[in-house]
């Protein structure tokens, strides 16, 4: 079991006391860090993945941090389950106030090579997960007009590598889902909030647990970015919601290039977009994956890559800190007129 020191909290952002906070996928990577950090300020979390030694870990580190936790092993593919975790959840804290959808499975392989059950088991997993989960979100906020449903996305969503067939489609269909909803919300005036959250390359046990037909040891593209920097852009977003939030410079490089230079990115990707996926240490062909069940263990929030992970994001801490940045502007606008009128 991995334990993490208490997250900070944001400059004048306050904290989530008795709030209700909703985590898919929360048994590990990403989601164990969001669970965390929501954890940390104060909010009563429903802890949702497959795996439920896993998840019993992440609610023993939320009580240790000052927070609550509930634990809901189910498969987010069964809409069904889904719906009752949400009701369980209000019936138990009353409400709920964040939503985050989270939960993903992938598969790393050229298309060749792909069969039919393993891109609808990416699919019901990584986009349908997101839409039971955003459909339960709903359902139990629109009673109270309020809340925020957070969508964990990815620079994928508009940028396609080689080998990632099904997960890049399954995030492209949740930012399409996504942009249709959120103007359904506008046209009803609702006070209910959708913000998808673009990730770049993350350091998670997902390359430790996802089928793979790549020779050698699958891993993230760099840059690589620590699970926690995604978990303080999830805090800010469900405290500022926007239409969304890119997380780091690579995902603004790929997301830009893929608007303005996509056949070019085309060529580069086949080029290098299948050693950039994997390092030089081959792997067991046959060791166990996590696309129909959960790979028994707790492997926490990081994968195999800390000696190669940033802990921090520049463009985030920006965007978390405009504020500040603008007021800091402004002075130094101020300043340089002064002296230019001084000196006339």
């Amino acid at each position: 079991m991995q334990l993490r020191a208490r997250l900070p909290k944001f400059d004048g952002m306050g904290c989530f006391d008795g709030q209700v906070v909703v985590v898919t996928g929360a048994s590990s990577g990403v989601g164990r860090a969001v669970a965390r950090a929501f954890g940390a300020e104060g909010a009563r979390v429903a802890l949702v993945a497959r795996n439920p030694e896993a998840l019993e870990n992440a609610a023993r580190e939320i009580r240790q941090s000052g927070g609550e936790a509930g634990v809901f092993p189910i498969d987010v593919a069964e809409a069904q389950a889904v719906e009752a975790v949400a009701r369980t959840v209000v019936e138990r804290w009353g409400g709920i106030d964040v939503w985050v959808n989270n939960a993903m499975v992938t598969v790393l392989s050229p298309v060749a090579e792909m069969t039919a059950h393993e891109y609808q088991r990416v699919t019901d997993v990584t986009y349908l997960g997101t839409v039971h989960g955003t459909l339960a979100a709903l359902r139990q906020m629109r009673g109270r007009n309020r809340g925020t449903i957070l969508q964990i996305g990815s620079a994928l969503a508009y940028r396609s590598i080689p080998l990632q067939s099904a997960y890049c489609g399954a995030k492209a269909a949740i930012r399409g889902f996504t942009d249709s909803l959120r103007s359904e919300l506008l046209h009803d005036r609702s006070e209910i909030r959708v913000c998808m959250l673009q990730l770049p390359a993350v350091n998670t046990p997902q390359f430790q647990v996802a089928r793979s037909r790549l020779p050698n040891q699958p891993m993230p593209v760099p840059p690589v970015f620590q699970p926690e920097v995604i978990a303080r852009a999830a805090l800010y977003a469900a405290r500022h919601p926007c239409r969304e939030l890119w997380i780091a410079g690579s995902t603004w490089k790929a997301i830009v290039s893929a608007k303005v230079a996509g056949p070019i990115g085309d060529r580069v990707l086949a080029h290098e977009g299948y050693s950039g996926q994997q390092t030089d240490q081959p792997i067991d062909p046959h060791r166990p994956d996590n696309l129909d069940r959960y790979v028994p263990g707790d492997r926490g929030a990081h994968g195999l890559f800390d000696d190669r992970s940033h802990a921090h994001s520049l463009e985030l801490w920006a965007r978390t800190h405009r504020a500040g940045l603008l007021a800091a502007a402004g002075l130094l606008a101020l300043g340089a007129g002064t002296l230019v009128s001084r000196r006339r």
